[in-house]
């Protein structure tokens, strides 16, 4: 693999850990992740005048995407909620690959390698040593890291097939951005009642500073994937589940136990195995 490529995929992990960190560390994380996505909308919307349209087969399934979104984005302030970034983190980073593996393997009978297999046992066992022991993680944030693991999963798999019919990769993702963009916020006055914003706030300003790292880390991951191969990219990239073990003890001060190393590792690794399995 290239430098670039490496360089490319290990600044868009750590880039992905620290918005989640700075999710973490929000006062009101429904609102911080609200305000991060009005960021990442205002950068795509003149993205969105110049690209051209996706084409029509694909609306529903980049609406569908859009929608499992903001259920992510809603889960995710709800079990950072309860849980520290070095639990939540790589139970939702690592269940993904998980479960796509799995779920083809029960829906479609795809075969799994062994190192497939291999991958699946050092994230099951993984995600299973935070829920036992001392130190464990809360019950409701291993359960709210799991259920959004899953809306993940869905959206990552509505991504797969819309992306192809779209014409366009660019003109999809961005589209994606702006319709999410307007449903998160109609979504947070729905459960609030009122969403309010001072834009000389620290915590406004902190928000809006997340919103714009996202958009870094997704564009820094979608060139190291032109410029290499999506699997070794893949596996790289979940080195971010390590960054947010490093970054929720140096920056939030989380205590970084051998359990949550081993944890971080295990998970990782399981994640690298899945993405290079044939």
């Amino acid at each position: 693999m290239r430098s670039a490529i490496i360089a490319l995929t290990l600044f868009a992990a750590m880039l992905h850990a620290t918005w989640n960190a700075l999710l973490r560390s929000a006062a009101d994380r429904l609102w911080s992740v609200t305000i991060m996505s009005l960021a990442t909308t205002a950068a795509a919307i003149p993205l969105a005048i110049l690209l051209p349209l996706p084409r029509a087969d694909s609306w529903l399934l980049l609406g569908i995407s859009a929608l499992l979104q903001v259920v992510y984005s809603i889960l995710l302030a709800y079990a950072y909620r309860y849980g520290e970034l070095g639990q939540v983190y790589p139970v939702v980073r690592g269940s993904v690959p998980l479960l796509v593996s799995v779920g083809g393997f029960v829906l479609v009978g795809q075969r799994l390698s062994g190192t497939a297999l291999l991958g699946i046992a050092l994230i099951s066992c993984g995600l299973a040593s935070l829920a036992v022991g001392k130190g464990r993680a809360q019950a409701k944030s291993l359960a709210l890291s799991m259920v959004t693991a899953v809306v993940v999963a869905a959206y990552v798999t509505a991504d797969a097939i819309g992306v192809r019919l779209a014409g366009n990769p660019q003109s999809y993702a961005v589209w994606i951005f702006v319709i999410y963009g307007a449903l998160l916020p109609a979504a947070f006055v729905v459960i609030r009642g009122r969403l309010t914003v001072d834009l000389r706030a620290t915590e406004t300003l902190k928000a809006l500073a997340g919103g714009i790292l996202t958009l870094a880390s997704y564009a820094a991951i979608i060139a190291a994937l032109a410029l290499g191969k999506a699997g070794p990219v893949a596996a790289l990239r979940e080195t971010s589940i390590v960054f947010s073990a490093l970054i929720g003890r140096v920056v939030l001060g989380e205590p970084l136990t051998r359990r949550r190393v081993l944890v971080c590792l295990a998970v990782a690794l399981g994640a690298l195995c899945i993405s290079r399995a044939p």
